[in-house]
């Protein structure tokens, strides 16, 4: 069974991308157009105080009718954090995610925040590991 720590050293990154609580939506967008990611971490200092999305900004933002320049992460962001530690397994994370209808975990190491997985991640993982599942069941057969 696949934890969190198995899907990290398969991502080309692992670091943490972030931005402040104060920063304007306007910034987070433009660092996850950058990036080509979907979230970022609102961090202040060392210490995860949320997490912002596309969805976020989608929802509460344009279809507010608000100006992401002058909106700050802070007002829009999602302050119910699920965190994971690397020994996770990939069910109970997929388990959290549809649980709590969240599609990035941040994972977390004797306190400091590490990495993020995506639901994108876990199904991709679990893809992996049912084909080769089946590739191991059709040897079977074939020998048989």
């Amino acid at each position: 069974m696949k934890n969190v720590r198995d899907i990290l050293r398969g991502k080309a990154y692992n670091g943490v991308f972030t931005i402040a609580p104060e920063a304007t939506v306007l910034s987070a967008i433009e660092q996850m157009a950058e990036k080509n990611i979907g979230a970022l971490l609102v961090m202040e200092g060392d210490k995860l105080v949320g997490i912002i999305t596309e969805r976020d900004y989608a929802r509460k933002v344009i279809l507010a009718g608000k100006s992401s320049s002058n909106t700050l992460v802070q007002e829009i962001m999602d302050q119910k954090l699920l965190v994971i530690q690397p020994g996770t397994t990939i069910e109970e994370c997929m388990a959290l995610m549809i649980e709590n209808f969240v599609r990035y975990l941040p994972v977390v190491e004797d306190g400091r925040v590490i990495s993020v997985i995506s639901m994108g991640n876990v199904v991709n993982t679990i893809i992996s590991e049912q084909n080769i599942v089946i590739n191991n069941l059709q040897q079977y057969i074939m020998q048989g």
